[in-house]
């Protein structure tokens, strides 16, 4: 058999295999309940035969109760795992989560208050370990049931039905609802931008400046296309003030920004620009590595606006100034959590790569394509952030010999 036949009866058995998996619908039902502070959440298969397990990982804040299942429910280490098996034919499992998320400095990351919810959908259902048989693909849903009165929901996964949205993560075997989600008397609005449907919502009267964080995204859209070839299909960006935590953090395709923090900051940086950078590159580090994804986070932030004109010379010089103060004492980049300092430390670092990278290849390269190449991987540690690096540049790289580094 030629190659190309034996190519051809590849992709062939692979398409056949997809045509003939057997699809079993997978449903989430959630009702926010306001005058608990909680969810209750409903997890059905309309046939639990072809599922053996899911094995639940809880966490240790004691954010669940009330579990009722079709088919066994077995709590473990202490209850902060749960494994389910479910019973052949439709089967369901049921719990209550707290949806009131208080941090260790009092103020919430997950917030269900009388008049609307903002949360990480991430909350509703725990990640699990899924045991299935070969051949079945799951097709998951997500429903929400509103209190009285509240009139929309907000997520980052494509609309199905007024409250009904299709949950589909192509890197997962277990598809469940991730990412910022906002319900109540909210108010949107929303844009394309490139091939992403973008949305930016807030509760009335918490303060969410629409249009001016639609103007800025509009504004800086076509440089993240430029650096990153992979856009999200959707963006949601979700905010508001009362009780949540200052500041912004990305999700799923989504972005949660306090709507009492700046969209630039008095020093320059922009905590929304941050969190995008994130939404579009998606990548991941390990190994004590977090200067990789904080510091690209921070550097094309800042790059970017300048690049789009929102940054004149001198305040650039300015910004420049501040880092160098910033991480003067900085002696290491390594490290899990890392603080401001050595985030601007690692900013420096990446911009010393990148004019590194653009000297040696005579401007044909520069620190757009390491970070072209970073995410194709699942994962990076520094020994590797280092030889991809050294493979864009085409030798040793003098500036990663930094200790830095160490």
């Amino acid at each position: 058999m030629s190659v190309r036949h034996h190519l051809a009866w590849v992709v062939l058995l692979l398409a056949s295999n997809a045509a003939w998996a057997k699809k079993v619908d997978l449903d989430y039902h959630v009702r926010l309940l306001p005058q608990t502070g909680q969810a209750e959440v409903r997890v059905t298969l309309a046939d639990g035969a072809p599922v053996r397990s899911l094995d639940f990982d809880l966490g240790n804040e004691g954010l669940y109760s009330d579990f009722k299942a079709d088919g066994p429910w077995q709590p473990q280490a202490d209850n902060q795992r749960g494994v389910w098996r479910p019973a052949p034919g439709k089967a369901s499992l049921s719990y209550r989560v707290h949806l009131n998320h208080r941090m260790k400095n009092g103020s919430h990351d997950s917030r269900l208050s009388p008049e609307w919810a903002l949360f990480r959908g991430d909350y509703l259902v725990p990640p699990a370990r899924l045991d299935q048989q070969d051949g079945t693909e799951l097709v998951a849903r997500l429903t929400l049931e509103l209190p009285a009165g509240w009139k929309s929901i907000e997520t980052a996964w494509p609309r199905i039905g007024k409250q009904r949205f299709r949950i589909d993560n192509v890197s997962r075997l277990f598809d469940r609802p991730t990412g910022w989600m906002l319900a109540g008397n909210v108010g949107a609005r929303r844009t394309r931008l490139g091939d992403t449907e973008v949305s930016v919502a807030g509760p009335f009267g918490q303060g969410v400046r629409r249009m001016d964080a639609l103007t800025l995204l509009t504004f800086v859209w076509p440089q993240y296309q430029a650096v990153f070839p992979r856009t999200p299909p959707k963006l949601l960006l979700v905010g508001a003030r009362e009780h949540l935590w200052r500041g912004a953090r990305a999700a799923n395709n989504s972005i949660f920004l306090n709507s009492a923090t700046p969209l630039v900051s008095e020093n320059g940086s922009s905590p929304l620009l941050r969190e995008l950078v994130r939404v579009f590159a998606r990548i991941s580090d390990r190994e004590r590595s977090d200067w990789i994804t904080e510091g690209l986070a921070e550097y094309y932030s800042i790059e970017l606006l300048r690049r789009a004109g929102g940054i004149s010379d001198d305040r650039y010089q300015a910004l420049q100034a501040r880092l160098n103060k910033e991480g003067k004492a900085v002696t290491s980049v390594r490290g899990e959590q890392i603080s401001g300092a050595t985030v601007a430390r690692a900013v420096l670092l990446l911009q010393a790569l990148d004019r590194e990278i653009r000297l040696h290849s005579q401007n044909k390269r520069s620190l757009d394509d390491l970070t072209r190449a970073l995410m194709r991987v699942n994962s990076v540690s520094t020994a590797e952030f280092v030889q991809l690096a050294e493979s864009v540049l085409g030798r040793e790289s003098e500036v990663l010999q930094s200790s830095l580094l160490k």
